[in-house]
């Protein structure tokens, strides 16, 4: 179960007009606030093809390199992907992809930071997911039975709905 520091005023879906259709939300009178959103994403592969990404040994190259330049192109194309996200002028994005041998694979974490009128939480997500499909990409030759798991936001701060913490059994 998540945990919310905040309550929002509305549980309300935004993005669903009074007649039931898809809307893009009007932003326009929100005050831009530093909005900061963490996700989070695991691929699990089997230890030698691990070890094939972690040796630099992989036919299509730096697999957690590509990984990561992708995983930030993504996160500055999110509106382009997710039909009702706004275009955001985003202030920063990382991903930072951890092998872990006791998974056995990679987690994949992506910070994404802007000052604006909403969030950042799609662009994270976005990261995540693309840089989690580009490592599947590059050794899919290897192992085609790689799983791609757990794609969550972890945490998120600023604007209406205040702070966002995953909860501990969600991570």
């Amino acid at each position: 179960m998540a945990k919310k520091t905040t309550k929002s005023p509305s549980p309300a879906l935004t993005h669903i007009g009074s007649s039931g259709e898809a809307r893009m939300v009007d932003v326009s009178d929100k005050p831009a606030t530093e909005r900061v959103a963490v996700a989070e994403g695991r691929v699990v592969m089997k230890p030698a093809t691990l070890a094939l990404i972690l040796s630099g040994d992989a036919k299509k190259g730096d697999v957690l390199g590509t990984a990561r330049i992708a995983g930030i192109m993504a996160a500055k194309r999110t509106s382009e992907l997710i039909p009702l996200c706004h275009p955001l002028a985003l202030s920063k994005v990382t991903v930072d992809i951890t092998p872990d041998k006791k998974l056995p694979g990679c987690i994949v974490r992506a910070t994404a930071k802007v000052s604006g009128p909403t969030g950042v939480e799609m662009e994270a997500l976005t990261a995540v997911s693309v840089a989690c499909l580009t490592i599947y990409d590059m050794i899919k030759a290897v192992e085609r039975g790689v799983r791609i798991e757990g794609i969550q936001l972890i945490a998120k701060s600023g604007g209406k709905s205040g702070d966002y913490v995953a909860d501990a059994r969600t991570k």
